[in-house]
């Protein structure tokens, strides 16, 4: 495998970069904020027209047919800048669950109208604390009962990928017996509902055995958009202590604060790594798949956590103000660092696929001797 992106990729993060520095200061987060807003609708309807949203969707059904890197690199730049928009919930989770998973008929119905941002969609698998077993709910006879919750971007969502035990079911959320209430978000550019299904009407998703592979490839995602929000925050720490003067000199210029950059800097690279690494097994190498997410992921919680935090610290008391910009990185981070599964989930799945290669190894070599 490479060691960094192509120039082509190179290439489309500079285009996204550009387009979403542009359309996404900080004023602009607040504005949404102040408005009670759910989405930066606008901004949806021009990274649709780019075709960022059809980037890891095949031709076949309107996308762009580009690699899962391709996508990371998208997801990377969304988070560099806090967006307000559903792109994970819609096309790496929800898209990716109906390519996976769906018919050719369902596939050809939603893939084209998802990769042309024409319709969102959300993927409920969250049923409160704990793991995500799908228990909550039940499908019998095409109808589906229960709840989920916290669903994020179901109150712009027509279309919801609803997690049922093992399985998954597709449902339209535009329907009687469907109920959507709107719950408290720690971050504000991300809302999230509770769902109640009351008999509505919902039909299977019949590809078995997805949600592995499905949760794997969402957590390289996520771990992209982690790694793109902690160097934002290191950039925005740098920035701020080479400007700020104490007792004469720049803040940036006292060991303490070098070496809690430093720290951030290195967690950040190894975050990147990974995630490059991940990004590269969920095209080319499914068999590395599984732990190299897990790795991916761990490690981008653990970078971003610490450059939102160490952000806030270097700002001093006006970081935690609304009037600082810190405080969208660290709302980001939290809600990051537990969607998909939380940290002691993905150590499991690292510690599961570790066992797994040792177990193979060792069948090699019995077999060697």
């Amino acid at each position: 495998m490479d060691f960094d992106l192509s120039d082509e990729q190179k290439m489309l993060a500079e285009q996204a970069r550009g387009l979403l520095a542009e359309r996404t200061p900080f004023d602009r987060l607040r504005q949404l904020i102040d408005a009670g807003a759910e989405w930066d609708e606008p901004l949806w309807r021009e990274i649709a027209s780019m075709g960022f949203t059809g980037a890891a969707i095949p031709e076949d059904f309107g996308g762009l047919g580009m690699t899962e890197l391709d996508l990371g690199v998208i997801q990377q730049e969304l988070g560099r800048v806090n967006a307000s928009v559903p792109f994970f919930s819609s096309i790496v989770l929800a898209a990716d669950a109906i390519r996976l998973a769906g018919t050719e008929t369902q596939k050809a119905e939603w893939l084209p109208q998802l990769a042309s941002g024409d319709v969102i969609a959300c993927f409920a698998s969250a049923e409160g604390p704990g793991p995500m077993l799908g228990q909550g709910v039940a499908l019998v006879g095409g109808k589906l009962n229960g709840t989920k919750q916290p669903v994020a971007d179901a109150g712009i969502a027509s279309l919801a990928v609803v997690q049922v035990g093992d399985g998954l079911a597709l449902i339209r959320l535009d329907q009687p017996g469907v109920t959507r209430t709107r719950l408290d978000s720690f971050d504000q550019l991300r809302a999230h509902y509770r769902i109640d299904f009351n008999d509505a009407v919902a039909e299977p998703l019949p590809g078995g055995g997805v949600l592995p592979t499905l949760f794997d490839r969402a957590a390289v995602q996520a771990a992209f958009e982690a790694v793109g929000g902690a160097e934002a925050c290191l950039q925005m720490g740098v920035a701020y202590t080479m400007e700020r003067q104490m007792f004469g000199r720049p803040l940036a210029g006292y060991q303490a604060i070098k070496h809690k950059l430093a720290d951030v800097a290195v967690a950040i690279e190894l975050a990147r790594s990974n995630a490059y690494f991940a990004g590269w097994a969920a095209q080319a190498s499914p068999h590395d798949l599984p732990g190299a997410a897990a790795a991916a992921r761990l490690t981008a919680i653990k970078a971003f956590e610490l450059a939102a935090r160490e952000n806030l610290q270097v700002h001093g008391g006006i970081g935690y103000t609304f009037e600082a910009n810190c405080h969208f990185y660290y709302r980001r981070e939290r809600m990051l660092a537990v969607i998909v599964g939380n940290r002691g989930f993905w150590a499991g799945r690292l510690l599961d696929a570790h066992s797994a290669t040792v177990d193979t190894c060792s069948q090699s070599q019995g077999k060697a001797a």
